[in-house]
């Protein structure tokens, strides 16, 4: 326990874990929120007839409210500090969570779509805060430690926000039906969200920066260089834009492609717990049983726990292989478990899709503290780059989507016929995108090294560490 708290430790001797604490409610906090709305494409898709392509626009409007705000987000954080920037982004996430009231009752797509970019706006607030903040919380070499740590509740978040985001969404009596309460689980958390404010501004939060390690190199020169002339950070805003790309195609896509692509369940699976143990769970096609889009949703939170289950061991494997190499590794095992989804491979492909998870885990928190690396007080504006480099989350998904809706033209599963009458198209041709998304990545993690000057020893534990 006392190793485990020495991560917290500043090597002066003073301790921030209760700071780390409560900051990691944070990355819980909007890693549900996200978690709700990877769930909302297909309740879209069957409300408003909608093409896989044309509900993207949630992910559009999700991650057009980080492009937006993130340099703000970071100026204001920059003049004002920590505290106010994070109360700052819970106002604005309450804000969107009490839209979506009078957004029920208008019951347009576009209302809808502005609870959600309001809810993003606020959200950029703590990623752009709290990603950096936690990298300072102690010894700078357990950085990429600590962020994959506060990432681990993140992780919990994921696997919460689809569990009650289907249990809204998706209704026994049909999307109309559910339409009419998609605003209770946004109202619940705009209420949680001012009472978090409310603790935040009596909470202590000192005002630290990473240790600037070109610091002493500019001195001599007489000038400090931007922080676009060290190679590394450009490259990991380039990388975290096809990470969040990637990432967010595989999640909001991922009911399509367990409605579309999964084959009829086995006799064993039939009654299992997982996707057979809830009403409106299976559907009946041509003497077989599939998943519906309810039962998907239930995978999808069990998808999160390989994603949470990959942060954690991510974080284990960091205290003997460097953080960047590690990235390149899990980067690659995510390129082949995309060729195997690609490729159709019945139930191999479904498993590779669950794996994707679990290479993803550790590419958000690892790039950014990759990032930031050696930044200085400079990283607080460094940061809100990277988070805005998440507007790949908005441009990727709608390609995925073309992608299906163009070259999935095989019917599901022995010519499945979906509940509403008509055939679902394969969505296995669209996860081309995240494969090339992958590779840059991959070639990030392999040359960051290169691209720093660092070997990577202080971004990643060594084994027998503190």
């Amino acid at each position: 326990m006392t190793k485990f708290l020495d991560m917290f430790r500043s090597p002066e001797g003073k301790s921030y874990a209760v700071t780390f604490a409560l900051v990691s409610t944070l990355f819980f906090l909007w890693a549900f929120c996200n978690g709700m709305i990877d769930v909302m494409d297909k309740h879209f898709q069957d409300l408003l007839h909608l093409s896989r392509s044309q509900s993207a626009w949630v992910q559009f409007a999700h991650y057009l409210g980080y492009f937006l705000i993130a340099l703000p987000a970071g100026w204001l954080t920059e003049k004002f500090g920590y505290r106010k920037g994070i109360i700052a982004g819970l106002l604005l996430v309450s804000l969107g969570g009490f839209w979506f009231i009078p957004a029920t009752h208008i019951a347009q797509f576009w209302a809808f779509l502005v609870g959600v970019c309001l809810i993003a706006m606020g959200l950029t607030f703590l990623e752009t805060i709290a990603n950096p903040y936690t990298t300072v919380l102690g010894d700078k070499q357990f950085a990429a430690t600590r962020i994959n740590l506060a990432q681990s509740c993140n992780g919990v978040g994921w696997i919460f926000g689809p569990i009650v985001g289907g249990m809204f969404f998706y209704s026994g009596k049909g999307a109309e039906a559910a339409s009419q309460t998609i605003y209770i689980p946004y109202l619940a958390v705009a209420i949680f969200v001012l009472i978090i404010a409310a603790v935040f501004m009596v909470a202590p939060l000192p005002e630290l920066n990473t240790e600037d390690a070109y610091a002493k190199q500019e001195a001599a020169t007489g000038h400090q260089r931007s922080i676009w002339s060290h190679l590394h950070f450009p490259g990991a805003v380039a990388a975290q834009f096809f990470y969040v790309a990637a990432q967010a195609g595989i999640f909001s896509f991922f009911i399509n492609y367990i409605v579309s692509d999964t084959p009829s369940l086995p006799d064993f699976l039939k009654g299992c717990w997982l996707v057979g143990g809830e009403s409106g769970s299976v559907t009946q096609a041509s003497g077989l049983s599939f998943l519906t889009e309810k039962g998907a949703t239930k995978l999808l939170s069990a998808a999160f726990i390989l994603f949470l289950s990959g942060r954690l061991v991510g974080a284990m494997l960091m205290r003997s292989v460097k953080a960047h190499k590690l990235l390149g590794i899990f980067a690659l095992a995510n390129v082949a478990m995309m060729v195997l989804i690609f490729l159709k491979l019945s139930w191999i492909s479904v498993a590779a899709l669950f794996l994707s998870f679990f290479f993803m885990s550790i590419m958000f928190p690892t790039i950014f503290a990759l990032g930031i690396w050696g930044l200085g007080s400079r990283a607080k504006i460094a940061s809100s780059f990277i988070v805005m480099a998440i507007m790949g989350g908005a441009i990727m998904p709608k390609l995925m989507g073309w992608f299906s809706d163009e070259y999935g033209n095989v019917t599901g599963w022995y010519g499945r016929v979906m509940q509403d009458g008509g055939s679902d198209k394969l969505m296995s041709p669209g996860f081309i995108v995240p494969l090339f998304c992958f590779v840059v990545i991959a070639l990030y993690g392999f040359n960051w090294s290169r691209l720093s000057g660092s070997t990577g020893e202080d971004v990643s534990l060594k084994q027998g560490g503190h």
